[in-house]
Order: C-alpha cells, then structure tokens, then sequence
C-alpha cells in the first residue's frame, strides 16, 4: 500500500493545482492498470470534515477535526500487487505528489498470514 500523507501546506499547494493534480493522477493509475500491479486507489475527504475516536482514557472520546496536534495527515492511498518491497517504492517514486507530501509504503498482509479466531 502507498500510503499518501501530507501537510496543510502540501494539501494546499495540491489544491491549486487540482486538475492538473488529477490528470497526472488518473495517468499514474493508468500506468499501473497496464502493468498489472493495480488493485485499488482512493483519496479522503478534507480531515475536518472527519473526527477522532480516542481511547486513551477510561471512555472514548470523539473530537471534530481539523487535528491540530497533527503535522501529516493520512489523505489517500494506491493498493498494489507487486512481488516485492522495491517494486512498491519504485511506484512510490513515480506517484504525482505534492512538494512537501510524503507516500509512506507498508505491506499489507495476506489473509493466511493474519491469525485468526480460535487459534
């Protein structure tokens, strides 16, 4: 999974640039269906539209965003079928990213290797 994480300033700069952002986006997407790596791809809505659920108290509590504690924010992510680590971060390198983004790769874990109920 590439994992898109950016700032306020980098979520900006994205903005001005929308559609030239999304035209270079569907073109990455495009780039990875004709390779076969592609599985899924999603962006998220403006984090103060979202909230926070804490359990680090006795009880949850929710807090409305924006999340000013926050320095990255998590906005979207690429799934991909690749063989191996490099081959995810030299899809990392070619995503259309902001200055000032970072795209975080983490593997996601097969359903055989996750332990299940019972076991």
């Amino acid at each position: 999974m590439l994992i898109m994480r950016g700032t306020d300033e980098s979520n900006a700069a994205m903005m001005a640039n929308i559609d030239e952002m999304m035209a270079t986006t569907r073109q990455f997407i495009e780039e990875m269906v004709k390779a076969g790596v592609y599985v899924a791809a999603e962006g998220l809505d403006d984090p103060g539209q979202g909230v926070v659920v804490d359990f680090s108290g006795e009880a949850p509590v929710v807090t409305d965003g924006p999340y000013g504690e926050t320095k990255e924010l998590f906005g979207g992510f690429f799934l991909l079928d690749v063989a191996s680590k490099q081959e995810a971060v030299e899809w990392a390198k070619r995503v259309p990213a902001a200055p000032g983004s970072k795209i975080e790769v983490r593997r996601v874990p097969g359903s055989d290797e996750v332990p299940q109920v019972g076991e």
